[in-house]
C-alpha cells in the first residue's frame, strides 16, 4: 500500500481496530436488525445537531467523539480524519444498535465519493451492507481491493456477506485469502463460521477455539466466545455455550450482538426471567426490545404491552419509510407475540430471498410450521440438506415436516345422503 493511501482499518492502523472482526463476521451475520425507530438521517451541513444523544455516566464516548468531529473541522478535506470519524460512529452503530450513526458516517464518506482511497471504499461497503446492500457493498469492497488486494478488511467483509447469501465456495476463497495475508485471527473466524454452516461444527470449534488462543484484542475475543457459543448450542451443549456467553459478558463490551445471541439462548433455555434483567435498559434497540418483550410476555408481566405496542408501531414506521431490512425480526414479531402465522410466513419466506443464516432459516420453518404451510418451508428445507448443516433445533423443526401432512378424505358427506 502507498504511503498517502489510507491504511485499512482492519490492518490495525484506524481508530478501534478491537470491533473490526466483530463488525466484519458479525454484523453482516448479525443476529438482529438494525433497530427500526429512526432511520439512518444525513445531516446537511456539519454544524447541524441532529440530536443529543445520552451516555452513561463515566462513558467516555462523547468526550472521543468531540476530539475527533475537531479533527474533521480543522481538516475537512482530510480523509484520514473524516475515515476515523466515521469508523467510530459505526462501531457505535454496532454497540448500541442504532443506525442514526450509520447515517452519520454516511455523511462523512459521501464527501469523497467522486474519489474514494481503498479504506474509505471499504467504509462505505459497510454502510452499504448495514443497510442490506449486499451487492453495493460488494462493489465496493472489489473496488477497494483492485488498488490493493492486501486489504484484509476487504476479504474478510466479502466472506461475510457470501456467507450471508450461502455462497460457501466464495465465502471459503476470502478465508483463503486472510490466511495468505497471515492473519490468523481474521482467519480463524472466517473459516470457522464456513465450517459450521456447512456442517462441521466440531471442526468449527475447534477452528474458532485456536483463533481465541490467537486472540489478543479484547473485542476479537468477545467476537470468539460469541460464535464459540452459537456453535456450542448448536451441538446441544448447553453448559459449554453458557461458559462462551458468559466469558464475552464478563469483558464488559456493549455489544448488540452479543446481547441478542445470549438472549436467544436464554429463551430457548426456559430463562425468560434472565432476559428481562438483561435487556431492561436496551429498549432503544428494537432487535433486543423484541427479546425482551417475549421474555415479559411469557412471563405474563405488565410491562409486556406497551413494548408490543412500542415494536408494533416501529415497524410500521419501517413500513412507512419503505425500509425492508428488518424482515426476519418482523416475521418473528407476527409469530411469537402477533400469534399470525401467515404473516410471518410471508415475511420469513421474504427475508429469506436475501439472507439465508441458520437463524433466516430458523424463521422460516416456525413460521410455516405455525401457518401449516409445507411449500413455504422448502427452501429452507432444501438449504438444510444442501449445505449439511446440523445444528439445533432447525434439525427438530425440519424433522417436523418429514411426517406426511394428512390427506383430506374425498368421500362424500354422510349429510343429506339417503
Amino acid at each position: 500500500m502507498k504511503s498517502s493511501q489510507l491504511a485499512s482499518p482492519i490492518d490495525g492502523q484506524m481508530p478501534c481496530p478491537q470491533k473490526l472482526l466483530m463488525v466484519a463476521l458479525a454484523l453482516a451475520l448479525a443476529v438482529f436488525s438494525p433497530v427500526l425507530q429512526a432511520a439512518p438521517r444525513t445531516p446537511a451541513h456539519d454544524s447541524q445537531v441532529i440530536e443529543r444523544l445520552p451516555f452513561r455516566a463515566g462513558d467516555t464516548t462523547a468526550r472521543e467523539l468531540s476530539t475527533l468531529r475537531a479533527a474533521v473541522a480543522q481538516a475537512p478535506t482530510d480523509t484520514q480524519p473524516a475515515a476515523a470519524l466515521a469508523h467510530r460512529y459505526f462501531d457505535l452503530a454496532i454497540a448500541k444498535g442504532d443506525p442514526r450513526y450509520v447515517g452519520y458516517a454516511d455523511a462523512l464518506v459521501s464527501r469523497f465519493s467522486a474519489s474514494m482511497p481503498p479504506a474509505l471504499l471499504v467504509l462505505r461497503g459497510m454502510v452499504r451492507q448495514y443497510r442490506h446492500d449486499f451487492q453495493g457493498a460488494l462493489d465496493d469492497f472489489a473496488a477497494a481491493l483492485a488498488q490493493d488486494a492486501d486489504l484484509a478488511g476487504a476479504h474478510a467483509w466479502r466472506g461475510a456477506i457470501f456467507l450471508v447469501q450461502a455462497n460457501y465456495t466464495s465465502a471459503a476463497r476470502e478465508c483463503e485469502a486472510l490466511q495468505r495475508l497471515q492473519r490468523a485471527v481474521l482467519h480463524g473466524g472466517c473459516a470457522g463460521l464456513t465450517l459450521a454452516y456447512t456442517g462441521h461444527l466440531d471442526a468449527a470449534y475447534k477452528t474458532l477455539q485456536q483463533a481465541l488462543t490467537a486472540a489478543s484484542d479484547e473485542g476479537h475475543r468477545l467476537w470468539l466466545h460469541t460464535r464459540m457459543g452459537e456453535v456450542a448450542a448448536w451441538q446441544g451443549l448447553a453448559d459449554v455455550a453458557q461458559r462462551h456467553y458468559r466469558q464475552a459478558l464478563a469483558l464488559g463490551i456493549d455489544d448488540g450482538y452479543l446481547l441478542a445471541a445470549w438472549s436467544d439462548f436464554l429463551l430457548d433455555q426456559g430463562r425468560a426471567a434472565e432476559v428481562v434483567q438483561l435487556l431492561a435498559k436496551w429498549e432503544a434497540s428494537d432487535g433486543l426490545l423484541l427479546r425482551l418483550a417475549e421474555a415479559e410476555t411469557q412471563l405474563k408481566l405488565p410491562t409486556a404491552a406497551a413494548h408490543v405496542q412500542a415494536l408494533d408501531d416501529r415497524f410500521a414506521a419501517a413500513r412507512l419509510r419503505g425500509d425492508t431490512t428488518h424482515r426476519a425480526e418482523e416475521a418473528r414479531y407476527q409469530l411469537r407475540l402477533r400469534k399470525n402465522a401467515r404473516q410471518a410466513t410471508l415475511l420469513a419466506a421474504e427475508n429469506y430471498r436475501v439472507q439465508k443464516e441458520p437463524r433466516d432459516a430458523r424463521i422460516v420453518l416456525e413460521s410455516a410450521w405455525g401457518a401449516q404451510d409445507r411449500p413455504a418451508a422448502r427452501e429452507a428445507l432444501d438449504w438444510l440438506q444442501s449445505s449439511g448443516f446440523k445444528g439445533t433445533p432447525l434439525q427438530s423443526l425440519a424433522r417436523q415436516f418429514e411426517v406426511p401432512a394428512p390427506v383430506a378424505s374425498t368421500a362424500p358427506s354422510q349429510a343429506g345422503v339417503k
